[in-house]
Parts: structure tokens; sequence; C-alpha cells
């Protein structure tokens, strides 16, 4: 047993960890569905970074030992090393600079990241108002149109699906095969954008229950402002995705993160010693995890584990529907007033 949980550790520090470890596996469980153990947890968002980041750790670190050995062994390194101010104000500057680039590329990802969660939250949103509104408003003549309705419904589920492999460029997959026609789906496969074919499918089913009495113009036009809702959240999503962030930014942010661990070892040689080398490799590590985080969550579609968790919503949106379905009277038999 840890010794956090001894009876030896303090009061504050067992609860500390124990709700660190809640907390973390508790959001983690909410985020993505899984439930995880803590350390299990840790090693799956820290292999999302790791591999990218560490040879480049390594190297740094490796550098900062080549220098400790040739200004220790061979004074090869005297100049730089003399507290003349000349490194520590050009670690300053580069301090400057790419802490104002680090920043805005962190704060930029982290809006693009936001704004798709806020996009995905308003699809659920709207997928839940159209299903109640074409469950409500659309007058049932016949178990056939029941069908129908229940197929619309599922409709705006495979809409959610489609919109998350189309962000993705994946291919059609089973869960969107289930929610459709088999005719439709072979039609699906023929087209670019699936997720705009199935809007298409629910605008035309609402068109058809107008022309037969089913709907009037003011409820087709409220369902339509639905529809068109969706498919603005589609654009949304594809905005992000199709405007990356400047490839100057990352090439000029990486470039001072180079110089300035280049130059980091000669100004703290001095002082640190054969721990030059572990300091390096400790600041590289932490500075390129910030960097490469902003670089993960800018593309928050994907299957990054900070990525946004579109599994876990599609399926949210799929669970809600079904339930409407399965459960919600029809609307010939819900009589409110009883």
């Amino acid at each position: 047993m840890s010794s956090f949980h001894s009876r030896k550790a303090p009061k504050w520090l067992k609860h500390f960890i124990t709700n660190a470890n809640n907390s973390l596996t508790g959001k983690y469980n909410l985020y993505r569905g899984k439930k995880l153990n803590f350390l299990k947890v840790i090693l799956i968002l820290e292999t999302s970074v790791l591999p990218t980041i560490l040879p480049w750790v390594i190297f740094c670190g490796m550098y900062g030992f080549i220098v400790t050995i040739l200004c220790k062994r061979f004074d090869f390194f005297n100049g730089f090393t003399n507290k003349n101010g000349v490194l520590t104000n050009a670690i300053f500057a580069f301090n400057i600079g790419f802490s104002l680039l680090l920043v805005f590329r962190t704060n930029t990802a982290n809006e693009r990241f936001w704004e798709g969660r806020k996009l995905w939250g308003s699809l659920v949103n709207a997928t839940r108002n159209l299903a109640q509104g074409i469950y409500v408003i659309v007058k049932e003549k016949s178990h056939k149109d029941k069908v129908k309705k229940e197929a619309t419904i599922r409709l705006l589920v495979a809409f959610a699906v489609a919109m998350k492999l189309h962000l993705r460029a994946e291919p059609l997959d089973e869960q969107l095969a289930s929610l459709i026609s088999e005719m439709q789906y072979l039609k699906l496969k023929e087209t670019h954008h699936p997720p705009l074919q199935i809007s298409l499918w629910i605008r035309d089913y609402l068109q058809y229950q107008h022309e037969h009495n089913s709907l009037d113009i003011y409820q087709l036009t409220a369902l339509h402002n639905l529809v068109n809702e969706l498919v603005d959240i589609l654009g949304g999503c594809e905005r992000i995705l199709k405007t990356p962030m400047p490839l100057i930014y990352s090439i000029v942010l990486k470039q001072l993160l180079l110089i300035f661990c280049l130059v980091l070892p000669l100004e703290i040689v001095g002082d640190l010693g054969w721990w030059t080398g572990i300091v390096t490799a400790f600041i590289t590590f932490i500075l390129l995890s910030i960097e490469e985080i902003g670089s993960e969550i800018e593309e928050p579609f994907g299957h990054d584990p900070s990525d946004l968790p579109l599994d876990v919503i599609c399926n949210t949106i799929q669970r809600n529907l079904e339930e409407l379905i399965s459960l919600a009277p029809s609307s010939n038999e819900f009589d409110w007033r009883a």
C-alpha cells in the first residue's frame, strides 16, 4: 500500500490525493465514457504527447551533458559562462519572444477546441428539438406514417454520426448503416458529403408532410429552421477543420524553442555543473509539452485523448432519440388533459 494511504501520512495529504484521483478519473469517465484508474488515465494522456517530444528532450539533455563536459574538462565555454550578462540578457530576450508566441498559440488552440465543443453541444440541442418537433407536430394518419416518422428521427442520429466521420475523413461505419436503410446507405457511399445528403432527406420528408397536409406552412418553416441550424453547425465545424493555424507560427515557435534550449546550458552550466543536462531536459520537456498540447487540441475532431469525445456525444444523441421513439406515445394517443 502506498505511503499516502498509511496511518503515518497526514490527513490533508490523504484528502488531497483522494480528491485528485477522483477528480481526474471522474472527469475522464465523463469525457470519454471509460472508467479507468488514476495511473491509466495519466499514461493515456501522456502517451499522446510523449512520443513526439521525447527525441527532442533526449537530444537537449545530451547536449547539456556535452556542454558540461566541454566546460568542466576542457574549459571550452569559459568566454560564454563568465558572468558578463550577455547570455542572461539573450535568454531573457528569448523568454519574452517565445513566451508571447507560446501563449498566443495555446490560447488560439483553446479557442478552436471550445468553439468545436460549443458547436457539438448545439448539435445535441438541435437534434433533440427537431426530433421532438417532428414527433409532436407531424400528424400520423396510419402505421406507415409512424414508421416513416421514426425513420426520419433516426436520420438525425445518422446526421451526427456522418458528421463525425466526415470531420475525421473516415469511411461509413456500421453504426451509420444501422440507422438508415440499405438503399440510403448505398446512396451515401456514392456521395462526397454524407451529412449534407442526410439533411436533404430530412428536408424532403418535411416537405412531403406539408404537401400531404400533415404540416402547415408555419410548422414547416419552424422545422426547416432547425434543419438550417444543423447545417450551420456542420459548416462551423468544417471551418475549424479547414482553416488550420498559419504554419509560420509553428515554425517560428519551434525555432525559438530550439535556440533557447541550445543557449540555456551555456548560461546554467557554471552554477549547476553536472546537473545541467538533467535540468535542460526537464525544461525542454515542459516547454515542448505545452507546445505539443496546443498543436494537438487545435484540431479537436480526431482520436487523440485530448480531442473532443465525438463518439460519446453521438452515442448520447442516439440514446436520447431512441428513448423518444420507444417511450413517447403516438400523437394520436396522447392527451395531456387526461
